[in-house]
């Protein structure tokens, strides 16, 4: 059981490693909403011939002003699917971390339920071993899955008011409480914290 748990931490060092992914990936998508965010505010400005002042009397001003512009959202829109692709990555590579640990232990003889449940001093159980890899898959999906609903309700007639609430989804990442995930870290190496 001694080996398996160390199977276990190992399986556990390679989610922190994503985990790390995440964080750089969330500040690019930030960066990147918000880009998408003032062009999207500034559509509804250049969509209205008065704020062209003097430049009204300039043939094809605004349509060029505002081709450029989607032209430029399209971009960010590209960029934030390409963002998004490597989210969908990392879930999925948490997703087959956590499947690993199910099969790891079914590759030896199928533990029972006690032997699951057991500890050997303050190591943890493979129960909270595999228990921990499942919720942290979880979370991430969960998180994915908002990430995804946001970006997709950010369309060029959103109001600043839309926009404002959706950045704030967007940078809280509510479904992902770090002092849960930490807890699950704390457990699953114990013994190096003593």
């Amino acid at each position: 059981m001694e080996m398996m748990v160390k199977k276990f931490q190992q399986k556990y060092a390679r989610v922190r490693d994503e985990m790390g992914k995440w964080d750089d990936l969330q500040s690019r998508l930030i960066s990147q909403f918000s880009n998408a965010a003032s062009i999207v505010e500034r559509l509804q400005v250049l969509g209205e011939a008065k704020n062209y002042g003097g430049l009204q009397r300039v043939p094809g001003i605004k349509e060029a002003v505002l081709g450029k512009q989607l032209e430029a959202l399209e971009m960010i829109y590209f960029s934030i699917k390409e963002t998004m692709k490597e989210f969908h990555g990392i879930v999925s590579a948490l997703d087959k971390i956590a499947r690993d640990g199910g099969q790891l232990l079914k590759g030896g003889s199928t533990p029972t339920t006690h032997q699951m449940r057991q500890r050997i001093g303050i190591k943890p159980s493979l129960a909270d071993c595999l228990d921990g890899l499942r919720s942290i898959h979880d979370m991430y999906k969960s998180e994915y899955l908002l990430k995804s609903s946001v970006i997709s309700s950010l369309t060029w007639n959103c109001s600043s008011s839309d926009i404002t609430a959706l950045r704030q989804l967007l940078m809280d990442q509510p479904n992902i409480p770090r002092d849960e995930v930490q807890s699950i870290f704390d457990v699953i190496f114990a013994e190096e914290i003593c």
